[in-house]
């Protein structure tokens, strides 16, 4: 079973609740023994997949099956296309570079409900939206990478996993359903799991 969950902001993608105060998967009534494959942030928003089958783990995190996640970022600061060639070719960050990636400005910006709570609002500095997509997943990447190029994320929805899309998954924030078998193909293409 391989299940697509559309994570609100402000949750922890596990099950264990270390905090009184942190809320988990837990509270979304997944079905029994399910666990999160990857993760997302707490602070960030967007398509987790979760399943019982083991396989999907190495199928979607073991690097040697590199395959594209797609986010959309809301930065602070009108987004410049010397930042953007930036990301695109790799950007230094502390402990190593990221690779290179698809990295576009997104205008209009993106019909993504509001969130809750909302932004930090600053009258004399606008937002903007970028799309990124990369082929690996470190701690925090986007983030860091927006940061590097001088344009710090404000929000950060993963809108794609493969050719999968949150869009066209009908799910609003904090809800989920399985996949179905042609879906899960879109989600690694090469896979050979029906």
């Amino acid at each position: 079973m391989l299940l697509a969950f559309y994570k609100p902001f402000d949750v922890l993608s596990q099950f264990t609740q270390e905090h009184p105060s942190h809320r988990t998967l837990a509270e979304f009534g997944f079905p029994p023994d399910v666990y999160a494959i990857g993760r997302l942030d707490r602070d960030s928003e967007g398509l987790l997949l979760l399943s019982d089958e083991a396989h999907w783990n190495d199928r979607l995190l073991n690097p040697r099956h590199a395959h594209p996640r797609t986010y959309h970022a809301q930065v602070d600061g009108q987004t410049t296309e010397e930042a953007l060639k930036k990301l695109r070719s790799g950007v230094d960050l502390k402990e190593f570079r990221s690779l290179p990636c698809k990295a576009r400005h997104l205008d209009p910006e993106p019909p993504h409900p509001l969130r809750d709570p909302p932004i930090r609002f600053r009258k004399n500095i606008p937002t903007s939206w970028i799309e990124l997509t990369l082929t690996e997943g470190k701690n925090r990447q986007v983030r860091r990478m927006t940061a590097a190029v001088g344009f710090p994320t404000l929000r950060l929805i993963r809108v794609s996993i493969g050719s999968l899309k949150l869009s066209d998954l009908g799910l609003s924030a904090g809800h989920w359903r399985e996949l179905t078998s042609e879906e899960q193909h879109r989600v690694l293409p090469t896979s050979k799991h029906a």
